[in-house]
């Protein structure tokens, strides 16, 4: 089998509401769908993922630009091969990789008739547990949100923090408050705190309403920084931004920096990298979750098929990207129920491209 055709569709889909964190506010998601036709009647799709600069257009132009004019011809099975040819031709641009990726992956599924955990080493779990993030807000308006989630089943809710003491107490205290003792609260700076010390002395001021883990409180760079926040605290670090490649995740290690690994497959380059995290942080003893851009239907179902067989997923994950859109560009609806996603449907990543839908949102 060859692959006779690559495309990069780059769209914006509204959200279900404005999300706001101390990265900023938005009102809708610019991704872009990847679709790769072989000449042995197979298309495979992928989505490119991302909140970061160049967004859903930027990384369609590096397919449709660059990476299809040399990736065709080549055997969509040999997946780790393409992504040294795509390494070695294209630096950084991880999301446009991750969507490859994924297509690639959804053909090979498709042509064994499988779905894509079983090309993973199959499935380790029957379900997995969902965390849900909050915009951020006033104390009360968020900790209704937190409410709501608990409501529909959410074991694991996350507070956007960084921005404002005084404000990242009290909205903690109120969601603390709200939700009570058995729900899990987690929360996420986003790397917004400047110092070492001041993420210290934040934190501690928090630890009081019992966090499962601190994400991401310094800048991606200062791992040093990472491990003082870490040996000053109570309570586990996750790395988010300070851990997109394989070779980040080694250099967290070796600093001491964290304890746990939040995954983006879009951040990794796809699902072959993103597993190499895993197996990274697994020979270090190190329990990985799984993060969201936020992902329409195909991205959170390549999420799926990653976090069914990895076998040291230790948290909640967001493995829920649709839940925070208005709308989305597959047939099918993944299934989440009681504050967990089941497996996705059919071989492959086990969803369907809406060619109505990708053209109503198409970035004209």
């Amino acid at each position: 089998m060859k692959i006779t055709g690559i495309t990069a569709t780059p769209i914006r889909v509204p959200r279900a509401g404005t999300f706001t964190s101390s990265l900023g506010r938005s009102a809708y998601t610019e991704n872009a769908v990847v679709e790769i036709e072989t000449d042995g009647d197979i298309t495979g799709i992928g989505e490119i993922c991302s909140i970061w600069d160049r967004k859903g257009r930027g990384q369609a132009e590096d397919i449709n630009d660059l990476l299809a004019e040399v990736l065709v011809g080549r055997d969509p099975f040999r997946i780790a091969e393409t992504h040294a040819v795509m390494d070695a031709l294209l630096h950084r641009s991880y999301p446009a990789k991750a969507g490859v990726d994924m297509a690639l992956y959804d053909i090979v599924g498709k042509a064994l008739d499988t779905p894509v955990y079983n090309l993973l080493g199959g499935m380790v779990r029957d379900r997995v547990l969902l965390s849900h993030s909050l915009s951020m807000g006033e104390p009360e308006q968020v900790a209704r949100q937190a409410a709501d989630l608990v409501k529909k089943g959410y074991k694991t809710v996350k507070v956007k923090i960084g921005m404002d003491q005084r404000a990242d107490l009290a909205t903690v205290e109120a969601v603390r408050k709200r939700i009570g003792d058995d729900i899990v609260l987690r929360v996420d700076a986003n790397m917004g705190w400047p110092t070492p010390k001041e993420a210290v002395r934040n934190i501690k001021a928090l630890e009081p309403f019992h966090l499962e883990l601190v994400e991401q409180p310094l800048h991606f760079s200062d791992l040093e920084g990472l491990r003082h926040v870490r040996e000053h605290v109570d309570t586990p670090i996750m790395a988010d931004e300070s851990v997109w490649v394989p070779g980040d995740a080694i250099a967290c290690i070796r600093a001491g920096a964290v304890d746990i690994f939040n995954v983006y497959l879009a951040e990794a380059g796809g699902i072959y990298p993103a597993a190499q995290i895993f197996a990274i942080a697994e020979a270090a003893r190190l329990p990985c979750i799984i993060g969201s851009m936020p992902e329409l239907g195909i991205g959170t179902s390549a999420q799926a098929h990653l976090a069914f067989a990895m076998r040291n997923l230790g948290y909640g994950s967001d493995v829920n990207g649709v839940v925070y859109h208005a709308d989305d560009i597959i047939h099918e609806t993944l299934r989440i129920e009681d504050g967990y996603i089941l497996p996705p449907p059919g071989p492959g990543l086990g969803v369907s491209l809406n060619p109505d839908k990708v053209e109503a949102y198409r970035i004209k």
